[in-house]
């Protein structure tokens, strides 16, 4: 099994991916430990004074001005974990707690926090155990982190609250680890504190969210081609030359794409000896243009998700010089403004995908293709109500656009007075990527119909592989109307697993 090994420099959006969605195992490297008792030696030298420090020997938030007795402290550190473990609603997925508490156990190891050496190797163990904390929907506002949800696993960690078992059976978490042979954590001061005040829940879904949309951005423009292909549309439009004179990185890259899946094809061109059609509809000629900022937004995310896998997120910091110091660095901004630009960005390609669909089904704008690409129309709808499907779908993207980290909510008697939203942002993106995948799937459906009703025209060999590949997949062709939801599912899988651009990356090589 892979191993990540988590050092004091942070950690990377593969280790990130492999944690959460391979299970992959964790260790703590010399360094990293070296740094933890370093850092836990400043925190106990600054709770042995009479001074008090934030976090350390005093409450927390609006209540901070108070300071705690020694004898107090360990409640005081046990208290903030079960009184901020208030989330709400349903369970969030197990790969984004995995993701959630890899990135908080990341942060501690750089020696920032102050946490003991055997508190951040019980975090490792907890998850090379394969024991998920319940977490909930609601309960982070994206400031001082995620509260609610690093709360629950923090709970967890004391061997309180409930957790989910390898075996998928939620149980209470002392049980689980009592079978594991794992001892809860006697938190000591500001580890309490420590393992809840992070970015580390948004962080991790933007994480997960670039991983999926690297394989939806090259599957929508593998489903374009095929589009302008089914259509009869012009590749010229295509050409490098014309791309290099607005030199945006994503454009190109998608306009190589979609080339490459039409080399070779006798069905591109054929309109520039039609008089009536002089060029393509914006939906099928501008398709780089659309995916390829979508695909600059990415980038631009993707540099954000990568200096947040360098930080050290907590308030407050343990510094080398031995201070101990407040901060701002938990506030989500810089995340949440990115996870709400990627919504955004897939609403945009997801419609553009949604309009190339419906010009494939109707036949006044389909260049020759029977109507909803039926069988026989009338007696067939054909594909009418997957465009439905996926026109529903497209409208939902649009809601989820609307951005989360343009508001805020005051909290904490208004200590908290400006909060990022973060952790919304990246729970509506989780949404919209999984309708990305679905508006895709459509696409490819209806697209690869279209080009096996185009008789007499061979078209390109990776459309060929494709076709070949969601046949056998499940993802069946051109006939009589049957039961589609089926037949929509397993397109859906053929997208989202990867699989359509293996068909391809097969014929023309790594797509960009």
């Amino acid at each position: 099994m892979h191993t990540v090994v988590v050092g004091t420099a942070g950690v990377t959006a593969a280790d990130v991916v492999a944690v959460a969605r391979r299970d992959a195992r964790i260790e703590l490297s010399a360094e990293a430990v070296q740094a933890l008792t370093a850092a836990r030696e400043i925190v106990d030298a600054l709770a042995a004074k009479p001074e008090p420090v934030y976090g350390v020997s005093t409450g927390f938030g609006a209540l901070a001005t108070r300071h705690i007795s020694p004898e107090l402290r360990a409640q005081l550190q046990r208290n903030i974990v079960r009184s901020h473990a208030a989330g709400m609603g349903p369970r969030v997925e197990r790969e984004v707690v995995r993701a959630l508490m890899f990135l908080r156990l990341k942060t501690v190891c750089s020696g920032h926090t102050g946490v003991r050496p055997e508190a951040a190797q019980t975090m490792a163990d907890v998850l090379n155990a394969g024991i998920t904390p319940v977490v909930h929907e609601y309960g982070s506002l994206g400031c001082s982190g995620d509260l609610a949800p690093l709360s629950h696993c923090a709970l967890a960690l004391m061997g309180e609250g409930d957790a989910e078992g390898p075996d998928g059976v939620v149980r209470p978490a002392g049980e689980l680890l009592a079978e594991h042979g794992i001892a809860p954590v006697e938190l000591r001061e500001k580890e309490g504190l420590a393992l809840l005040n992070g970015t580390d829940g948004m962080l991790g879904m933007l994480v997960m969210a670039l991983d999926d949309l690297e394989n939806l951005y090259k599957a929508a423009d593998v489903t374009a081609a095929l589009s302008l292909e089914a259509l009869l549309g012009t590749d010229k439009v295509l050409a490098p030359e014309l791309h290099a004179i607005r030199p945006h990185p994503g454009q190109a890259a998608s306009a190589a794409n979609m080339l490459a899946v039409l080399k070779g094809s006798e069905l591109t061109g054929h309109h520039q000896d039609d008089a009536p059609r002089v060029q393509d509809a914006y939906s099928v000629r501008c398709a780089p243009q659309v995916a390829g900022a979508g695909r600059d937004t990415m980038a631009h995310a993707r540099l954000v998700a990568e200096r947040e896998l360098a930080a050290a997120v907590d308030n407050p910091v343990v510094l080398p010089d031995g201070r101990v110091e407040s901060n701002g660095n938990f506030h989500g901004a810089p995340v949440a403004y990115v996870l709400d630009f990627l919504a955004i960005a897939a609403a945009d390609l997801g419609s553009i995908a949604e309009r190339r669909t419906d010009r494939l089904l109707d036949k006044n704008r389909s260049h020759g293709l029977p109507p909803f690409l039926a069988d026989d129309a009338g007696v067939d709808s054909g594909l009418m109500i997957a465009q439905y499907t996926q026109a529903a779908l497209v409208s939902e993207l649009k809601r989820l656009a609307v951005p989360a980290s343009a508001d805020s909510i005051p909290s904490s008697a208004m200590q908290e007075d400006h909060v990022s939203m973060g952790w919304s942002a990246a729970r509506k993106l989780r949404t919209a990527v999984d309708n990305l995948a679905r508006i895709v799937a459509v696409e490819l459906y209806a697209a690869t119909r279209g080009v096996e009703l185009r008789e007499g025209l061979r078209a390109a060999p990776a459309s060929r592989a494709v076709i070949a590949a969601a046949r056998e997949a499940g993802v069946q062709g051109a006939g009589p109307d049957r039961f589609l939801a089926p037949d929509l599912a397993a397109a859906d899988v053929f997208v989202r697993s990867g699989a359509l651009v293996a068909a391809v990356e097969g014929v023309t090589g790594a797509l960009a």
